[in-house]
């Protein structure tokens, strides 16, 4: 079972747009919950946002919503992390995690959540 975060990450200006792709092999991706983190240099890894597997609830941290937007495709195994407006604090790397859990409001964002994670993809985004 594997998630990787294959394309998107790179360097963008103030303003810009990436999108960022999470294939998942293994297992049909329908069945689990896809989410996002984010770690910064010197800072720890943090939730970006989150798409529930039974539902297709989505949760964001407050710092991105309106400006990012989760979303997946169970045909493609893929989820994927649609950014917009990025700033410079949106500077991270970004992992992809998934796990075969339906995680609510206070349980989302934590990592230990989350049994499959991607190996990161670095976002750069230039003031």
């Amino acid at each position: 079972l594997r998630c990787s975060c294959r394309r998107g990450g790179g360097l963008v200006q103030t303003g810009g747009s990436l999108r960022l792709s999470c294939a998942v092999s293994g297992f049909s991706s329908d069945y689990y919950t896809i989410s996002w983190f984010r770690q910064a240099p010197g800072k720890e890894r943090e939730g970006v946002s989150c798409i529930r597997r039974s539902d297709g609830r989505t949760y964001y941290r407050d710092s991105v919503k309106g400006r990012f937007t989760i979303s997946r495709d169970n045909a493609k195994n893929t989820g994927y992390l649609h950014m917009k407006s990025l700033q410079p604090e949106d500077t991270a790397v970004y992992y992809c995690a998934a796990g075969d859990v339906s995680p609510i409001l206070s349980s989302w964002a934590r990592p230990e959540t989350y049994k499959y994670w991607g190996q990161g993809t670095l976002v750069t985004v230039s003031s």
